[in-house]
């Protein structure tokens, strides 16, 4: 007969200092929930004659062990920090732009109390939150306005609704595209309660099109830049010069969607020639544009949206505004990115400007150093092949940076096993394969984790 006497109580095993730790870790309840569950299955076992369970202290200490598994498993967070080696900068499956350390600073410092969210300092009264970051925005773009929503897709849908909502919004047929996660432009812009008017054909559309299209229920030209595909050869689409003298003709405000948000105006910057910085869509005169906070901006989730202040402050006033406004750690973060850039830092202090603008021969460097400490692992291989990095996040389509890879290996694991098993680890390492090969791109990987990866292969 089985004997269940060597199974000790909950409340005897209450009293031991690992079940006590548990408790201070995940609370009194859901450990006593994981000690009950774990007798069941030792009840089992004791049935079965597992002969690993003959004593009082051999079925506590198995009790303890499947306690904690069953407690690490519940309270897991889904959530976790990875090592991007996959050489893709702005990775939207992998949270987009890191945050640079004076955002984190700044988070930690807002988020840990109580801020100026709404109240006024000068005047000792209700503040208003949407002049948070609007200064600074007016100083890096040379816009008379801005302001901040959730996402550039809300700030779109935003600005639709409160400038042109029952009327016509004129745009090219070759600007409306899908974005990530199957969501299409026309159809979030359809939720706006504009109509769209749409003209020109897929691959060539002309100022003369948007001028034929101008009517009395023409409420705004849209401009939607391609940030995430390129048409090639037999093309033609206006300038955005063309589309405000054209608006300033008609009466008609220019909107412009940027999407990823270019703030660096570096003539040398590898994106210079594809991606038009804000600042220069200002210039050019649009009433209106919004884009992106955590992409070439490097900050956090935000849909940015700068322009004169006639035609921002319709947005600013809409109710759908409230529904889509931003907290006080987004503040936090975008303000202290965007100080960066006042400041002429962001090329080495946010990481997404740092990763686009380091040239290959640094990463050589730091590629190389890593190869030989993965060389030093037994069973493991390490070579350094040149390759490309990618933008990505649906920015600069087409564009690689020149990178040198790591390529690992180890002989008693296939390249997909491999893969996984980095995976696997804490924290995950997030590579690519590419030709049979497990790469690694230290162009994403944050210098100070250089260091990580070689300890966490001996791991495996």
């Amino acid at each position: 007969m089985p004997d269940f006497r060597v199974l000790p109580s909950v409340d005897e095993l209450q009293q031991r200092a690992a079940i006590r730790a548990l408790e201070t870790r995940f609370g009194r309840d859901a450990t006593a929930a994981a000690l009950r569950e774990a007798t069941a299955i030792l009840r089992a076992a004791i049935a079965d004659g597992d002969p690993a369970l003959a004593t009082r202290a051999a079925a506590a200490a198995r009790i303890e062990a499947l306690a904690g598994e069953r407690l690490g498993r519940q309270f897991a967070p889904s959530l976790v920090p990875v090592i991007n080696a996959t050489g893709v900068v702005l990775h939207t499956n992998l949270g987009r732009a890191p945050l640079a350390a004076a955002a984190l600073a700044r988070l930690l410092a807002v988020g840990g109390g109580y801020s100026t969210l709404e109240y006024d300092l000068a005047r000792g009264a209700r503040g208003r939150r949407d002049v948070h970051a609007e200064a600074m925005l007016r100083h890096l773009t040379g816009a008379e306005a801005a302001v901040v929503v959730n996402n550039n897709a809300a700030a779109t849908l935003l600005m639709l609704a409160a400038l042109a909502a029952g009327r016509e919004v004129i745009v090219s047929r070759g600007e409306l595209v899908e974005i990530g996660g199957g969501f299409r432009v026309p159809d979030v812009m359809a939720q706006s309660g504009a109509v769209l008017r749409e003209v020109g054909t897929t691959n060539k559309t002309r100022a003369s099109d948007y001028a034929a299209a101008i009517g009395e229920r023409t409420a705004l030209i849209l401009r939607v830049h391609p940030s995430n595909f390129r048409v090639e050869g037999f093309t033609e689409r206006p300038e955005l010069a063309e589309l405000v003298a054209l608006g300033a003709r008609f009466g008609v405000p220019v909107a412009e969607d940027l999407g990823s948000g270019q703030l660096a105006t570096d003539p040398d910057h590898p994106l210079a020639r594809t991606e038009p910085t804000v600042a220069a869509t200002v210039a050019l005169g649009a009433d209106i544009c919004c884009f992106s906070g955590d992409k070439l901006l490097g900050g956090p989730q935000a849909g940015i949206l700068v322009g004169r202040a006639a035609v921002v402050e319709p947005v600013r006033r809409h109710p759908l505004m409230r529904a889509l406004r931003v907290d006080k750690l987004t503040y936090a973060a975008l303000e202290a990115t965007l100080e960066e850039y006042a400041a002429g830092r962001a090329r080495s202090t946010v990481p997404v400007q740092r990763m686009l603008t380091m040239s290959a021969e640094a990463i050589h460097e730091r590629a190389a150093a890593l190869a030989g400490r993965i060389e030093a692992i037994a069973g493991w291989r390490a070579t350094l092949v040149p390759g490309a990095s990618q933008v990505g996040g649906g920015s600069a389509p087409g564009v690689e940076l020149a990178t040198w890879l790591i390529a690992v290996d180890r002989s008693d694991l296939t390249p997909d096993g491999l893969e996984e098993r980095l995976r696997a680890l804490t924290p995950p390492v997030i590579a690519r394969i590419e030709h049979d090969r497990v790469l690694l791109d230290l162009r994403t990987v944050l210098p100070e984790q250089d260091a990580e990866i070689a300890p966490l292969l001996e791991r495996l």
